[in-house]
């Protein structure tokens, strides 16, 4: 049965990448990173300073503003166990969602002491929740996020061997940084510096921007040998009034659709279902479980920047229904053959909505 008329199974997004194109720091400048050019059958290669270029005027992008927290932070038990946790979500009240790491897991109304160079503070475990009861709601002493600043880690990826340093807080975060949430880098827009946005504003590329707070689960694994049988993880995200008027204004000009990252695909795709199919896209606040895999039918974007990912993931199954899965492991191969860095400090594509 040829490809485009079978069901597509998680070994259809393995790929065998080599350890060493697995990369552990940013490049020295923001843009002087490579730029795979996928937006036809043969791929190109360029450098990501060249995407203005490849633009046009009237056409509109659109990044995620989201800001990294310092959600990774080290402390112990009243026993004296270790336990690191992973702040997932902040609440109001001083709680939070928190994914714990211990020998033994903590029991509600127990106490979690986190420490840090700057001092300590305890944190009370008032029980599990989330999916399955993943994770641990905590309540801090004050402000999670000023605590967060003060005593945490940045969180960078599991594929990341070194322990962050003044370099990933400066450089795990994108220039358009605004709204504190995310534990996890919209990579696609790592690349951006002000030089790149300078070329973009005079190519008459106009910019708006979404709110999509990256959770950890988009690090979380697809088990499931039948893709449609994976859950798939909850993330907050914001499409405002503004950034609505911009795509709706883009569109009446014959401008394209841009987004920054698989983020910003999920936010603004997620937005139009809750339109509903041929309406007008409209504002929406909330969150979203989208699933996008072959077959998934594109409301809002036209073409995407984004970086490459892990094998077998939900975002290889993304940009796969984005430009089609033979193309897209095409384009994998060619990256890997041509020494393309990869993951979130590597580097970008660009595609186009097939």
């Amino acid at each position: 049965m040829p490809e485009s008329q079978r069901p597509l199974s998680l070994a259809d997004f393995d790929f065998t990448l080599p350890p060493e194109l697995i990369a552990q720091h940013p490049t020295s400048e923001r843009s002087g990173s490579r730029l795979l050019d996928g937006r036809v059958a043969l791929p190109v290669d360029r450098q990501f300073r060249d995407l203005p270029g490849l633009l046009q005027a009237g056409d509109l992008l659109v990044f995620n503003d989201t800001r990294v927290i310092k959600a990774r932070l080290l402390g112990e038990k009243p026993t004296g166990g270790a336990v690191e946790a992973l702040v997932e979500r902040v609440l109001p009240d001083h709680e939070v969602l928190a994914h714990l790491r211990a020998s033994k897991s903590p029991r509600a109304g127990g106490v979690v002491r986190f420490v840090s160079e700057s001092g300590v503070f305890d944190a009370q475990v008032l029980g599990r929740a989330g999916p399955e009861e993943a994770l641990f709601l905590l309540r801090f002493p004050s402000d999670p996020f000023a605590l967060l600043a003060l005593h945490g880690h940045v969180p960078l990826p599991p594929y990341i061997t070194h322990a962050d340093s003044t370099e990933d807080e400066q450089r795990y975060q994108t220039i358009f940084a605004r709204r504190p949430g995310a534990v996890a880098a919209p990579t696609a827009a790592l690349h951006f510096d002000e030089a790149v946005m300078t070329a973009l504003a005079a190519r008459g590329v106009a910019t708006a921007a979404i709110t999509l707070h990256v959770g950890a689960g988009t690090f979380q694994p697809v088990r499931a040998h039948n893709i449609a049988e994976h859950r798939m993880h909850s993330e907050w995200f914001e499409v405002g009034v503004e950034t609505v008027a911009a795509i709706a204004a883009a569109r009446a000009a014959g401008g394209r659709i841009v987004a920054v990252g698989t983020t910003t695909i999920r936010a603004l795709e997620s937005a139009a279902r809750q339109s509903g199919v041929g309406q007008a896209l409209a504002p929406y606040t909330g969150d979203t479980e989208i699933f996008i895999t072959p077959g998934f039918e594109f409301q809002v974007v036209d073409m995407l920047v984004t970086n490459f990912h892990l094998p077998k993931s939900t975002l290889m199954m993304l940009v796969s229904a984005f430009s089609g899965h033979a193309h897209v492991m095409a384009l994998y191969r060619h990256a890997v053959e041509s020494g393309y860095r990869f993951f979130s400090y590597g580097d970008a594509m660009l595609l186009q909505r097939r």
